[in-house]
């Protein structure tokens, strides 16, 4: 019983959700416990590693944000470069309404956030992390009523999600890349060089890419450039079309690997890892900073408001059409859940204020955690309500 419900879950993508919202209730509740020194020590955890005069030390929380979720973003370059070139985002019709609400998802959550922290500079560095959608997440919590709604949305989301994902990255190239180090660039770039000439010659074999790549992943570290930027430009390289030594297309074989990774051990373990919030010094002070209410405003208002304004706008104007055997309630539903930020916000959040006091981090956490919260459960109130709605009509017109 229990494994078939596991099964189905995983096969609907709520597993991916529930997982990600499990780990961070857990680190909540740790890092507001008795375990909470066991929980910052495990995070503070040196680890080296050491190849002769070349070495990597960081503690674990960094080789999770640096590392593994440098994984999760050849994920999301495989997944782009797959609609991109045979998907969902292949023609200029079909990328006109995501392209739109996910440029105005980026920009209007970050000018909320920007009107709430004016005047100081340290908070203002922090504007883009209302700017994050975390697909996952967001997907999890619409796959609850994936059967009631027409798959149109599902792909609208998908691909907006995918578009912001795009920004985040070129935010995190052009933003928070810091003190370049240019023998490292070089070895960066004679490493993708590399992955070039591999695809150029329709190399079959994963590991020559995957031994390349993480060459480039440690020159991108030492660079300067954040390395989870190294697993997106690794991706662009895998061809789509070549197919490896089991007769399988690589780029799919490689996305199909690596997806159960990132969704049931990656992100679960990134949210444990940065959704620790102590709350034992958290007043409603906390809650109404600048900072705070910022993001949350950005993630809740912005986000929906922006997409589906713009999107509305659009459609009107006849630049785009509304998703196939949708309505308007549905479809603003599917924005409010773009306003679930979490990992992606959070990992932005953890570049931003890298430097600064840990209280502005706490504030992030905080204004992420109840924006997502909120997003969440409105956008999945809006889609289960419009959802019965047309049922009913639907029935009632069936039966007259």
């Amino acid at each position: 019983m229990t494994k078939r419900i596991f099964r189905q879950m995983a096969q609907q993508g709520i597993l991916g959700g529930f997982l990600l919202v499990t780990a961070a209730l857990l680190a909540m509740l740790i890092a507001n416990s008795f375990l909470k020194d066991g929980y910052n020590g495990f995070l503070n955890l040196p680890v080296v590693v050491q190849i002769g005069a070349f070495s990597i030390e960081k503690p674990l929380l960094l080789w999770i944000n640096d590392g593994l979720m440098a994984i999760f973003f050849f994920l999301v370059g495989l997944e782009v470069k797959r609609e991109i070139l045979a998907g969902h985002l292949s023609s200029i019709d079909k990328i006109a309404l995501p392209a739109i609400g996910a440029l105005a998802g980026i920009a209007i959550p970050a000018l909320f956030y920007l009107g709430f922290n004016q005047g100081d500079p340290v908070a203002m560095s922090g504007w883009a992390v209302p700017s994050a959608t975390d697909i996952a997440f967001a997907l999890g919590v619409f796959a609850l009523f994936a059967s009631r709604v027409p798959v149109s949305l599902k792909l609208f989301l998908l691909a907006v999600a995918i578009f912001d994902d795009i920004g985040a990255i070129l935010i995190i190239a052009l933003f928070y890349s810091q003190d370049l180090s240019v023998l490292s660039l070089i070895v960066a770039g004679m490493g993708l060089t590399i992955l070039f000439v591999l695809n150029r010659l329709k190399v079959p074999y994963q590991a020559a890419y995957i031994l390349v790549g993480i060459i480039v992943w440690a020159a991108v570290l030492k660079s300067g450039v954040h390395a989870t930027l190294a697993g997106f430009a690794l991706a662009m390289f895998i061809p789509l079309e070549v197919k490896t030594e089991d007769g399988n297309p690589m780029l799919s074989n490689m996305e199909h690997g690596v997806e159960p990774w990132v969704a049931y051990l990656i992100l679960p373990l990134f949210a444990f890892a940065n959704a620790g919030v102590d709350l034992s010094n958290v007043g409603l002070s906390a809650l109404f900073d600048p900072v705070t209410l910022g993001i949350i405003a950005g993630l809740f208002v912005g986000k929906q408001l922006g997409i589906f304004g713009c999107c509305w706008l659009a459609i009107k104007a006849g630049w785009a059409k509304l998703p196939e055997g949708a309505n308007w309630a549905q479809f603003y539903g599917v924005c409010a859940l773009c306003g679930i930020g979490f990992t992606m916000s959070l990992f932005i959040g953890s570049l931003a204020f890298e430097t600064a006091e840990p209280s502005y981090f706490a504030k992030v956490k905080l204004g992420v955690l109840v924006a997502s919260l909120l997003s969440a459960v409105v956008g999945a109130l809006l889609i289960h309500s419009s959802s019965k709605a047309r049922r009913s009509v639907i029935h009632a017109a069936s039966q007259s």
